[in-house]
Parts: C-alpha cells; structure tokens; sequence
C-alpha cells in the first residue's frame, strides 16, 4: 500500500521498514480546531457523519497531483486517484495536559469515508467506505521534525479506493478521520473490518464509520474533507 502520512511529531509504525523524507507541506498547518468545527458544520458532516468533537490534531492531504484537502474544497477526480500523503500536526491551542487520545504510544487509525453515495439527495449506498488502516503511533512529544512516512508497515483494515463518484450524481463529500481509543489504551488495535464497503457493511442507509468507530472503542480526534463530482452532470 502505497498511502502515506506525514506527521508534526515523532512517529513510530509498527513494524516498519519504511523511508522517511521531511517534508515541507504546510497545507491546513495554520488553521485552528475552531475553523475545522465551523467548516465541518456547515458541510453537515456534524452530526450527519461523525458526532460533534473538539479534534486534538490538524489534519491535511495532498495527492502527487498536487491536489489538497483543505477543508471544502473541491478536487478533480482524475486528480485524486493515486494514495495521498496526510499531515497530521498536534494543535498548538489545545492544552497542554496530555489527554486519554494523546498520550504516548496510542494507536491510531485512519479511515475515509463517502456519505454521499450515489448522491446526496439519494444516500442509498451511504456511508462507503474509501479506506480503513491502523498502526499509526504518535509521540507526546511537539518538538520532533516533521517528516514523511510510508504506511506499508501498518495494518491496511480496508484497502485504499479512490474517488469514483457515478455520473450526474453532484458533488461528494470525501471525509478523512483520524480516531484514537476511547479508553488512551497503549495496547495494539484489533480493529473489526467492515463487512462491505458499502454502509460500512452495516445495511442500514447513512450508516457507516461512526458505527464502526462506536463499535471499536475509538474516538474521533482530527478530520478533513473535500469535494469530488463526476465531470458529466
């Protein structure tokens, strides 16, 4: 697998074998919890994909096109078919007391998600699922260097599909989350794998990765999305 993460803290994966390069993406670097809520709201990704939640990370994505998440901004399909690379920065506006979610040596998971399938007015296939990993784990400590690490050593739950939205169906709303253990376990996920990826294998229509999440003991600490429609509307 060839999806990739970038990290504003040390970064360890488990049994990693992978090439680290630093990095000098900055995209979503300065923005705060306060604007990722608000443009999350506005999206109606609160609450209709993920509950409301103060995130303890800032989270981007840049494909090798050059196309980024940028919370709402609209990317073309052709652009977004390869793995991005994602940048995850701790906020410097949260506390300084290390929470459950952030304490060092907690496994982290990645997933992607689509609640617009096939379309929005018509969420029938909703949530589908556009990837699952874990494995990721993030030091306490802020003051390491940034760097960029290949995810082949990570635990790839749902493999990465990438955008593909049917024709005339507008625009989709392609959301990136990144969840810690509820209960700041430092022990290694066993994470359940969805059963489809449509509904997330739930059946059930606008269902999908809060299920999961809820169904894992994991909560939501960061998160991005963009916008992907079909070029014939």
């Amino acid at each position: 697998m060839l999806f990739s993460l970038s990290v504003f803290a040390t970064l360890a994966v488990a049994q990693s074998v992978n090439q680290v390069v630093i990095s000098s993406n900055s995209h979503l670097l300065d923005s705060d919890v306060n604007k990722v809520q608000h443009e999350l709201k506005r999206a109606e990704i609160f609450p209709t994909v993920i509950d409301k939640f103060l995130p303890s990370f800032l989270l981007a994505a840049e494909w090798p096109s050059g196309e980024s998440a940028d919370l709402g901004n609209t990317v073309k399909v052709d652009d977004v078919q390869d793995e991005p690379t994602i940048t995850v920065r701790r906020d410097p506006s949260a506390s300084s007391s290390v929470s459950s979610s952030e304490s060092a040596n907690v496994t982290y998971a990645i997933t992607i998600t689509d609640p617009d399938a096939p379309s929005r007015d018509n969420p029938k296939w909703s949530e589908f699922c556009h990837f699952v990993a874990t494995g990721v784990e993030i030091s306490s400590s802020s003051s390491a260097a940034p760097s960029v690490v290949k995810l082949s050593g990570l635990k790839d739950i749902m493999s990465y599909k990438p955008p593909g939205p049917p024709l005339k169906t507008g625009k989709h709303r392609y959301v990136f989350l990144l969840f810690a253990p509820a209960n700041g376990t430092t022990d290694s996920l066993h994470l359940t794998k969805p059963g489809d990826r449509k509904h997330w294998g739930t059946g059930k229509e606008r269902h999908g990765v809060r299920d999961w999440a809820k169904n894992n003991g994991l909560e939501p600490v960061a998160a991005n999305f963009v916008y992907a429609q079909n070029e014939e509307q």
